[in-house]
């Protein structure tokens, strides 16, 4: 039993270095998933990190990412919620975000090319996973305005609780890029696991 999920883990990231090292292997993937792949792989984009890729540890060494740049950013009309299952289930809840026309949530933008997207997303999970790829309008602290991709999922009704570990990337990826007081207040304020 072991060598057969041992087998699985071992096609699924064999298959997702080939997705992510051709470009063109890459669109065929996402049509494949009734997604669309648009651009060239140097295209640059930006990514809306408002979870755990707030860390370093998460998004430059876990993932790999070499953004060219990176910004505190604001998506109003949203609030953050910790309403999905993560594992092991029932025992920690990962970060999601979701509309609410009164809310905002900060985070960080990075901005990545589109290959390095693809990367990310099948890190993520996408296509296939609990989240689905998002356009969103973040804006920075100077008052630019850009289209980011973030990574939604639908939820749960009810909040449960991050772990500890997960929930001290989010405070201290927050706190590392400056994120503001009463944001890394509420933060805070959030109870783990036990």
């Amino acid at each position: 039993m072991a060598f057969l999920a041992h087998s699985a883990r071992a096609a699924r990231r064999f298959r997702r270095r080939l997705v992510t090292r051709s470009w063109t292997l890459s669109r065929w993937y996402y049509r494949w998933h009734s997604l669309e792949l648009r651009g060239r792989g140097s295209d640059l984009v930006w990514y809306f990190a408002y979870g755990s890729n707030m860390h370093d540890s998460a998004f430059r060494e876990r993932r790999r990412m070499r953004p060219l740049e990176w910004r505190v950013g604001r998506l109003g009309g949203y609030r953050l919620r910790f309403n999905l299952d993560g594992i092991p289930k029932g025992r920690t809840a990962p970060a999601n975000i979701f509309a609410d026309a009164g809310a905002e949530v900060w985070g960080v933008l990075y901005q990545i090319t589109r290959k390095q997207m693809v990367r990310l997303n099948l890190s993520e999970g996408v296509p296939g996973g609990m989240y689905r790829p998002t356009w969103v309008s973040v804006g920075d602290l100077d008052g630019n305005v850009v289209d980011a991709l973030a990574y939604v999922a639908s939820g749960g009704a009810a909040d449960g609780r991050p772990s500890l570990r997960y929930i001290r990337l989010l405070r201290e990826g927050a706190r590392a890029h400056g994120l503001p007081a009463p944001w890394l207040e509420l933060l805070h304020r959030v109870v783990p696991a036990e």
